[in-house]
């Protein structure tokens, strides 16, 4: 996408920082403002920095990282009222600059997995061709229709 000139933003919502990693940043804990960092400023009601938080990498592409911080944010986000909006209200404010935002979050029914969900237009969930694999993504689609 960004090869063909799209403007794209990464978001890296697992709390082991697999994306940022794998993009280089082999140290996600050092990172100081992360997508922890800007969830916990929108549950508090501050303003955002458009630039706040993302990481321009060479490839073109944009990434907001994530850390071990992302764990803690997931047990404070449980005391929220409206917990599965705070990333769609993050992101909506991103929407206008960007042509794709595309969302890494862990294979789980998490809080944090729930919020990306809300916050997405369209869901992309990369499987292998194996039976436990598989086997999960039925779970994960049973466990989406009885949210």
């Amino acid at each position: 996408m960004a090869r063909q000139g799209k403007k794209v933003l990464l978001i890296d919502a697992d709390p082991q920082g697999s994306l940022t990693a794998s993009l280089g940043y082999v140290e996600p804990d050092d990172i100081g403002t992360t997508l922890a960092t800007i969830m916990m400023g929108v549950i508090n009601d501050e303003e955002i920095g458009e630039e706040e938080g993302i990481l321009h990498h060479k490839e073109q592409i944009d990434l907001l990282p994530a850390n071990i911080e992302l764990s803690a944010l997931e047990v404070t986000m449980s005391n929220v009222m409206s917990r599965e909006l705070i990333m769609k209200e993050y992101i909506d404010t991103m929407r206008s600059r960007y042509d794709y935002i595309l969302i890494d979050c862990m294979p789980s029914l998490g809080m944090m997995t729930i919020n990306a969900l809300v916050a997405s237009d369209m869901v992309l969930i990369p499987v292998q061709a194996a039976y436990l694999p598989v086997k999960g993504l039925q779970q994960l689609i049973t466990g989406l229709f009885l949210w």
